[in-house]
């Protein structure tokens, strides 16, 4: 009796427990699906406000238009001025040369990464090139191959093709060695190991710098489109320059964006779809 007598002051005085507050901000946690796209779309919503307070603020300058303004600009380019005609020439540029630069890159950059002997022979070279801007090349390439589609293409090329293969090179070094030495113990042959076991564990990798190196290609399209071009939307940029139709150029550089989000989501689906083992890893 007498200790149920001392224990119960001690059991009426302990502080209750804390609820647990709900973090919002949590080190390598994935947010649930809805709340992802809650907070892009808040993201694009604050943007906007952010861009028509902007604008008001300008008092309605011509400069800088309002997001309306612009959406105008856009629907007038589509319904008036053939847009169609220079996004599809300026997504056929970008598809061509980003395709030759995958065919130079991916195989150089398994080779090398694959081989040491190899990148002893081409690193220092890739390493150099890469630090070369490419627009630095327009001169030669003017003079090589003069105004056409030729000129532009290979200035994407060069754009993104060096890093191209440092990325692959770097992912296919990641292969583990267990794997090789594996593969090696139980008989198979160099060109077995190279094909059945560094490019199958390397090919996420190489689609996610394909994915990065592609957003890079889009940067670098206005540069390749401002000289000398008749079509294209850097073509239109530089023509509404001119008469400085600012309204035009931003619509210019929204359709850019959304084309290279179209490529990344693209991207995007295809490593879900090719690597499905990768969903099942994330979910475990």
């Amino acid at each position: 009796m007498r200790a149920v007598l001392t224990q119960a002051p001690v059991a009426a005085l302990s502080p209750a427990p804390l609820p647990v507050r709900r973090q919002w901000l949590v080190f390598k946690q994935e947010p649930a699906l809805a709340v992802r796209v809650a907070l892009g779309v808040l993201g694009w919503a604050l943007f906007l406000c952010a861009w028509q307070l902007l604008a008001a603020g300008l008092a309605a300058s011509p400069l800088f238009p309002t997001p309306l303004a612009v959406l105008e600009a856009l629907r007038t380019l589509f319904a008036e001025r053939a847009f169609a005609a220079d996004v599809f020439a300026s997504l056929q540029r970008i598809l061509v040369s980003f395709a030759l630069a995958a065919a130079i890159a991916l195989p150089l950059g398994v080779f090398t990464g694959a081989f040491p002997a190899l990148g002893a022979v081409f690193s220092p070279m890739v390493a150099a090139f890469r630090y070369l801007p490419a627009p630095a090349f327009i001169p030669l390439l003017l003079m090589w191959l003069g105004t056409g589609d030729e000129q532009k293409i290979a200035l994407l090329v060069l754009g993104v093709v060096w890093f191209l293969v440092t990325l692959v090179c770097d992912v296919v070094r990641q292969t583990p060695t267990d794997f090789i030495e594996t593969a090696r113990t139980l008989g198979a042959s160099r060109r077995t190991v190279l094909w059945t076991v560094v490019v199958p564990a390397s090919l996420p990798g190489i689609v996610d710098a394909c994915r990065q190196m592609l957003a890079v290609s889009w940067t670098y399209l206005v540069i390749a489109e401002i000289v000398a071009a008749t079509d294209g939307i850097g073509a239109m940029m530089m023509r509404a320059r001119r008469f400085v139709h600012v309204d035009e150029i931003m619509a210019g550089i929204l359709v850019i964006g959304l084309l290279g989000l179209a490529c990344d989501l693209l991207f995007h689906g295809l490593h879900w779809l090719a690597f499905p083992y990768l969903r099942r890893r994330c979910r475990g």
